[in-house]
């Protein structure tokens, strides 16, 4: 099985999905809500609707199956249905009451998603993903995506034993199902999700990841992904948007943060673990990427120190 790099990055970042909300309506409909989260999904899981937000000229038409990806945005107005008379407003809802005897063959039905995310997951999600993002169901990528769908409506629906749990975790579903079909039909801007799909450069990511201790060098990295070292830096450089050395960098870093948000290891000993010669020489590096220092951010994500378990910043 090749290196799952996706789920390796969403660990790391803390990655999770929440089901926000939704509604069914019969006729014209309006809704409009002020956004709070940095990334939000919009999923048309029945019927059809326009949804308008802040950076876009022109409405996204959804369409039965079809999910928006609203990255960083302040605002969204979405409206649909057929039929005479004035537009329903649809006010917002932190559940799902108008979703209780939801039909799909006549109603439009929406569901709402927020994705939680660190700080550090937001430099990496949010900069690897356009302000908006629109994927259709119909396209090839998206087979997995129409079934997870209906399984969230479902279980929203169904009023069922252990529907809460049900719902979180297809929630996760949810964003993994729409990150894969958005990389299967859009062309993803320079970043760590578009480093993620590159077959060329796998195995060399993989070799980052497995040793991110090791002091590796362009010529063995390029020769993992039988290219010259001047095409692979090139490449590696054009696909991720930094040099692999950087990118390297960046990934201990990551490391290091979830090392000190999970476990009480010794900064000198973290420093050892991923690669860097002195515990100096790892807080500068620290202080450069985070802003601060290693002990004042485990201080300012954990408090004052606790008796917890020591976890190690990369399981060997």
């Amino acid at each position: 099985m090749a290196a799952d790099h996706l789920s390796e990055v969403f660990d790391v970042v803390e990655v999770h999905s929440a089901v926000s909300g939704g509604f069914a309506v019969r006729g014209p409909w309006v809704a409009r809500a002020d956004l709070q989260d940095p990334l939000k999904l919009i999923a048309m899981v029945c019927g059809r609707g326009r949804l308008i937000t802040d950076g876009i000229d022109e409405p996204i038409e959804l369409g039965p199956g079809d999910v928006a990806i609203l990255n960083d945005r302040s605002w969204l107005h979405h409206e649909g249905g057929a039929g005479d008379g004035p537009r329903q407003e649809i006010l917002p809802e932190q559940n799902f009451t108008r979703l209780v005897g939801a039909d799909p063959g006549t109603d439009d039905v929406v569901i709402g998603a927020s994705v939680d995310i660190n700080p550090a997951g937001r430099a990496l999600l949010l900069q690897a993903l356009p302000p908006v993002g629109h994927v259709r169901a119909s396209a090839a990528a998206a087979t997995g995506l129409r079934g997870s769908l209906d399984r969230l409506f479902d279980e929203v629906t169904g009023n069922r034993m252990g529907a809460a749990f049900a719902i979180r975790q297809y929630g996760q579903l949810l964003l993994l199902e729409v990150l894969r079909a958005y990389v299967g039909q859009a062309e993803l801007p320079p970043g760590w999700l578009r480093l993620l799909t590159d077959e060329r450069l796998r195995p060399a990511l993989t070799l980052l990841h497995a040793d991110p201790a090791k002091p590796w060098g362009l010529e063995e990295l390029a020769r993992a992904a039988s290219m010259s070292r001047t095409s692979f830096a090139e490449r590696f450089r054009t696909v991720a948007g930094v040099p692999p050395l950087t990118y390297l960098n960046r990934w201990r870093m990551l490391l290091a943060q979830r090392a000190l948000r999970d476990g009480d290891v010794r900064v000198g000993s973290l420093a050892g673990e991923l690669g860097y010669t002195s515990e100096s020489a790892f807080s500068t590096a620290f202080k450069r990427e985070v802003g601060e220092s290693p002990l004042r951010y485990r201080y300012r994500v954990r408090g004052p120190a606790t008796p917890e378990r020591i976890r190690p910043a990369h399981p060997r």
